[in-house]
């Protein structure tokens, strides 16, 4: 760092006018840095920055001007004097306004990002700005000597003769912040760090007690004060904010770091420094005095580096020392807090000289990646010197032609005085203590100089000046720029000059290649190899390092690594077949595409070491294995080992098939490159190479440009091509994925019974295409009835499977198990069941029912349930009857309990899906009256157990409602308040709560017209019967009509004992025996039968006539704990009329079910398929409207009613 003046101003007393003295008060620098101002005298002078040309002096003011400022860009600036006055000049140097104050102007100080000015005097301070028509003027209670304003503009620090600082705001002029310092030593200057990187707002402030003291801006002082030793006059921030420049008493400006170290003087004065301000642009100082000078210095601070392979340490800041690693571009900042003078980096050593004293760090730790110093030594001497070099153990200083060496302790060890100035200087390695030197002298000498040796040896002799040179990694090489940037590369052993190369400014050997060097010149940087020409890219900058592909380059203070590919060098010696040397290079670093260059022409060459390493870089795994393919050849030593046959294959693998089968060719090796050809697709270059005389060949290359046909989507000429090759398969195949079955039928006629495989090829394609008759024909011509029996299930063809079954009975269970499938899931379960029964597999029947019958429930299908629940039962009584033809006793009555359960199932479900219908549905197609009989029916049967999917909710619900609506109001208040019980749907809960308080107000009684009697005791049963689905008295169970519900007038008989169902059946058949003469009379007859009496008013039979009836037997009924039906004999079944009989024909092990009508009248039918009795009306109606039974589903036959005699 050394400060050069660049021109100087000396105000004659002359010049000054009304006796104001000349005194440089205070100099402000144009942004642009092309004008500087300066107020001396009652003049603002104007000076040209680059030559200090007077420009123009400007007359404003009548009395001394004491401060100037320029605003952030430069077209205004302002000047404030002893005349109160402030003055805003433009660019043009035209005064555009005036404004006055009633005190001289202090201070005067432009916002650096707003256009306001503040202006200070000894009693107040006002802020303009253009867009204001008046300054607001701010009163004080001291006198202001200086002002500030902060980075951002929002704040302004005024210092006061009284020692305080006070901070102001922006809008308002407000304080915000005030500092009290101590001992109210006057502040004559401060400024605020203009680096916008900051985190915090720091102003520098200096008083006349020589303190310069840091703050922040919420007024709290940052570390302490320190001492300037004289008082200041002037204080400024460079740009940046990294240095200060203070100047006063001192007659100087001094540069000081940010945090108040002083560093060097830069700029001198005959006396007091008043004003100084840095050009924003350039690094130029304008400094002005007491005695009327101004002087503008030009400060240059060079580099202060040390680079030890791809560690570099330099200064920053002045005061720190910061080490990089190029490499891994990690960082380390050592802080000296002083004035860094020399930097020099040796393997694990640092030396950091300083004004007073040297200090020797070194590397905690042995490992290369380590980044932590410690101090080792201080040599705390002053030293004046050139160069400084540390090795492991000595410091070496360069000053002139002397080079002195130290120990760490301070103690001077050698000292070698050359014959001229010592002008570059690098230390080359050795044992420690041992350490070799390359030194260049002025006089051109080269020497080499070890530390523990007084002796310099000459290694080279130049004409001219040295100004760089640099030893290869070998030692055998050495490289010397001169004065005329000549680089002259010499071979140390034999003294020979090997090459040289103009425009050099600075080189570097690399340290990983020993014929390998990079130099700098005019913007390039130019890279040599061996003797081969020298390649150029454009990189601005001075070499200083060379380390595998990193070339590590000083540009603008600042060092980077450039990572440089070797590909050039590396293409050079490929060129000459070095391919060694060549991949060598490429290890320095290369990109992948250089690999794969090196590694073809080397196995091109026939270098397989080279290629092998080559392609292992870039991960080539086909190129290594055909290596690894070649190097095998060779060890088995073949006929196929040679080189021109290697070579071919090596074409063909990369892609030069033209030159691959020139090769194949002149090897006389035609078939590889038909072969080749054929791979290709290329049919009529593979025909060049076919021989005639090789049928094998010619039907191989038929098949693979088959093969290309397929590929290349035309699958006719394939499919032509593969049967001229005789291949079947592959034809079918391609035939049967396009789905042309003319051409698969074409080709399956051609074909005889041997080829099976071929002939099931069709056989499958057909049955895919659905043309199931040719995949007949072709299972016919193979004889495999197995796939035949299996093609006519696939298609359905029942018919032709069932003539096979009769020609071949052992594949019986094997058509007609899936034909009862078919028909099961095709709704059609009798023929289904029939089907399993052939088969013999009556269970099967019995689980596809279950299956159904659970599904349809789960889906709320409860008419499909009842349907399904009837089906099974009626499933049960089959497996019943076939379990009583073999004699299982045990197994019938399980089959008849489940018989009846599903019985039962069946009618709960068909009953509840009218209920359900009617509380999920607005309307319903049955009368209140059927829908209260059948909520009887379902809530009587729910005393044994709730089925699956029925909501006993709905059933109380509808016969809580009917039973209000018909006036059952007993039966509607039970039902209700089981309800009440119960979790119920919110779209019920409120009919329900208010019919629950509305029927209380109904009588506790049902109509006498809705309760049931029994037609076999005439007993009256309640509408809530305790017993069930019964009568209270005889226990006979009700019948009720499937369609209505309604009790029928039916009273259960069976034959006696010796009269079978059929002979029964007979009997009734028959006609009645007539009744002869007599007469009779009418008369009541009363009978009581202990806890039943009753009256009936009968017509008397004839008196001849001796024979029992029907109503006598009914007369004679006694009361017993269980039910038993009424017994009759043969006589009394032969006079029934059979219009009154009603017969419930079960199939057996069940025996018929018999009932007498005692209301003629009433007409009744019933289905014979599942013996449900209706009114014949409502069958009859049933059948118009489904066409079919309403319960069990089947075709009921409309049978005329018979009218019951008279």
């Amino acid at each position: 760092m050394k400060p050069y003046p660049v021109w100087v101003e000396q105000i004659a007393d002359a010049d000054k006018q009304d006796d104001v003295d000349s005194i440089v008060y205070g100099v402000a620098a144009k942004p642009d840095g092309t004008r500087v101002i300066a107020a001396t005298s009652n003049f603002v002078r104007v000076y040209s920055a680059n030559n200090g040309e007077f420009i123009a002096s400007l007359k404003g003011h009548k009395d001394a001007v004491y401060c100037v400022c320029y605003n952030r860009d430069g077209s205004r600036f302002a000047s404030g004097g002893a005349d109160k006055c402030v003055i805003i000049w433009t660019e043009e140097l035209v005064g555009i306004l005036k404004y006055q104050h009633n005190e001289p102007i202090q201070s005067v100080c432009y916002n650096p990002v707003t256009s306001h000015l503040i202006s200070c005097t000894s009693i107040d301070f006002g802020i303009w700005s253009p867009e204001s028509k008046s300054v607001v003027k701010h009163k004080v209670p001291a006198k202001i000597t200086c002002s500030s304003w902060t980075k951002d503009g929002q704040y302004a620090a005024l210092g006061f003769f009284s020692g305080q600082i006070s901070i102001r705001a922006l809008k308002g002029g407000e304080e915000r912040v005030k500092i009290d310092r101590p001992g109210n030593a006057p502040i004559w200057c401060l400024a605020w760090n203009p680096c916008k990187t900051e985190a915090v707002d720091i102003i520098a402030v200096a008083d006349w007690n020589q303190k310069l003291s840091f703050y922040q801006l919420n007024g709290r002082q940052i570390g302490k004060d320190r001492h300037l030793g004289y008082d200041p006059g002037c204080l400024a921030w460079y740009p940046g904010g990294e240095y200060l420049l203070i100047g006063g008493s001192n007659k100087e400006v001094g540069l000081y770091t940010k945090e108040g170290i002083f560093l060097t003087k830069v700029v001198d004065l005959g006396s007091w420094a008043w004003c100084v301000d840095v050009f924003p642009t350039e690094n130029y100082i304008i400094a002005g005095s007491h005695d009327g000078s101004i002087k503008v210095t030009q400060l240059n601070f060079n580099t202060v580096h040390g680079l030890y392979k791809d560690r570099y340490a330099y200064r920053d800041n002045m005061t720190d020392v910061i080490i990089q690693n190029l490499l891994q571009e990690q960082k380390v900042k050592i802080k000296c807090r002083d004035w860094v003078k020399k930097v020099a980096i040796y393997k694990y050593r640092l030396a950091v000289q300083l004004p007073d004293k040297i200090i020797v760090y070194e590397l905690y730790s042995d490992d290369v990646s380590d980044m932590h110093y410690r101090v080792k030594d201080k040599i705390m001497q002053r030293f004046d010197c050139n160069l400084l070099v540390v090795t492991a153990h000595h410091i070496l200083l360069c000053k002139d032609h002397r080079l002195q060496a130290y120990s760490f302790s301070g103690i001077k060890e050698r000292e070698w005085v050359l014959e001229a100035n010592i002008r570059y200087i690098k230390v080359i390695g050795g044992p420690p203590g041992k350490e070799g030197l390359l030194v260049g002298l002025r006089n051109g000498q080269v020497l080499k100089i070890f530390v523990d040796n007084p002796f310099p040896m000459l290694i080279i002799k130049q004409p001219q000046c040295i100004r760089c040179i640099d030893i290869s990694m070998g030692r055998n090489k050495l490289a010397i720029i001169d004065e005329t940037q000549t680089c002259s590369v010499y071979d140390i052993k034999t003294k020979k000059l090997l090459f040289q190369e103009p425009n050099a400014t600075s080189l570097a050997w690399n340290t990983h290649n020993e014929d390998m060097m990079c130099f700098s010149s005019n913007g390039y940087l130019n890279i040599k190899a061996s003797n081969f020409p020298v390649h150029q890219r454009k990189m601005q900058g001075y070499v200083v390092g060379f380390s595998g592909s990193k070339i590590f380059c000083l540009k603008d203070l600042t060092m980077q690594a450039v990572d440089v590919p070797q590909s050039a060098p590396m293409n050079q010696y490929i060129e000459k077949k070095m391919f060694h040397t060549a991949y060598n290079v490429a290890c320095l670093g290369v990109t992948n595409n250089d690999w794969c260059h090196l590694a073809n022409e080397a196995l091109e060459s026939l270098n397989l070491e080279v290629a092998k390493n080559a392609f292992t870089r870039v991960r080539e795994l086909r190129y290594l294995e055909f290596i690894h393919q070649i190097e095998e050849r060779k060890l088995s030593k073949t006929a196929e080992t040679t080189n021109q046959l290697i070579l071919a294959d090596y074409y063909a693998f990369k892609g030069d098939f033209q030159e691959a089968a020139k090769m194949y060719k002149k090897c006389g090796n035609e078939v590889k490159a038909m072969e080749m050809f054929s791979d290709l697709r290329q049919f009529e270059n593979a025909k060049d190479f076919l021989t005639s005389s090789d049928p094998k060949n010619v039907k191989g290359l038929i098949k693979r440009q088959a093969e290309w046909c397929k590929s290349t989507n035309d699958p006719g000429s394939a499919i032509d091509l593969y049967l001229a090759a005789s291949a079947f398969s592959e034809a079918i195949e391609i035939a049967g994925k396009q789905k042309w079955s003319d051409k698969l039928l074409e080709i399956m006629r051609q074909l005889d019974k041997s080829y099976i495989e071929e002939l099931r090829a069709c056989a499958l394609y057909f049955r895919e295409l659905s043309k199931y008759e040719f995949a007949a024909e072709a299972y016919h011509k193979l004889g495999e009835l197995n796939s035949l029996v299996d093609l006519y299930i696939e298609s359905h063809q029942w018919q032709e499977a069932f003539e096979l079954c009769e020609e071949h009975p052992e594949f019986k269970e094997s058509v007609y198990i899936p034909y009862a499938n078919f028909l099961a899931e095709n709704d059609k379960f009798d023929e289904a069941q029939e089907a399993y029964y052939i088969a013999g597999k009556p269970t099967e029947a019995v689980k596809v029912l279950e299956k159904l019958t659970h599904n349809a429930v789960a889906e709320r299908r409860f008419d499909d349930a009842s349907y399904y629940f009837w089906k099974l039962s009626m499933a049960y009584l089959k497996l019943a009857k076939q379990a009583q033809h073999r004699g299982s006793e045990d197994d019938v009555n399980l089959y008849l309990d489940k018989f009846q359960d599903y019985q039962h199932r069946a009618e709960m479900y068909y009953v509840y899906q009218t209920i359900h219908r009617y509380t999920e549905e607005p309307f319903t197609s049955h009368l209140p009256e059927a829908l209260f009989n059948m909520a009887r029916f379902l809530l009587h049967h729910l005393s044994q157990e709730i089925p699956y999917g029925v909501s006993k909710v709905s059933i109380l619900y509808a016969l809580a409602k009917q039973s209000k609506n018909m006036g059952a109001y007993k039966m509607a208040r039970h039902a209700f308040d089981k309800l009440q019980q119960l979790r119920i749907p919110r779209h019920f809960q409120e009919a329900i709560d208010l019919n629950s308080i509305t029927i209380r107000s109904k009588p506790f009684q049902d109509k006498e017209e809705l309760l049931p009697m029994c037609s076999k005791c005439s007993t009256t049963n309640p509408l809530l019967n305790q017993m069930g689905n019964q009568c209270i008295n005889c226990q006979q169970p009700f019948v009720h009509s499937f369609y209505a519900f309604e009790v029928l007038p039916l009273v259960e008989f069976i034959p006696e004992n010796g009269i079978s169902d059929a002979d029964a059946l007979k009997l009734i058949n028959q006609d009645p025996i007539s009744s002869g003469g007599g007469g009779g009379g009418d008369s009541w007859q009363e009978r009581d039968q202990g806890n039943v009496q009753t009256m009936s008013f009968e017509t008397s039979a004839p008196a001849s006539m001796e024979t029992d009836t029907f109503e006598a037997r009914l007369q004679n009924y006694e009361s017993l704990t269980s039910y038993q039906p009424v017994e009759v004999g043969e006589t009394i079944l032969r006079n029934m009329p059979r219009s009154q009989v009603i017969v419930l024909k079960w199939a057996s092990p069940l025996r018929y079910q018999f009932y007498k009508n005692l209301m003629p009248d009433i007409i009744l039918d019933t289905c014979e398929s599942c013996n449900r009795i209706f009114y014949a009306d409502d069958l009859e109606l049933q059948y118009l409207q489904k066409q079919a039974c309403p319960f069990c589903r089947k075709p009921v036959a409309v049978v005329e009613p018979v009218p019951v005699e008279s």
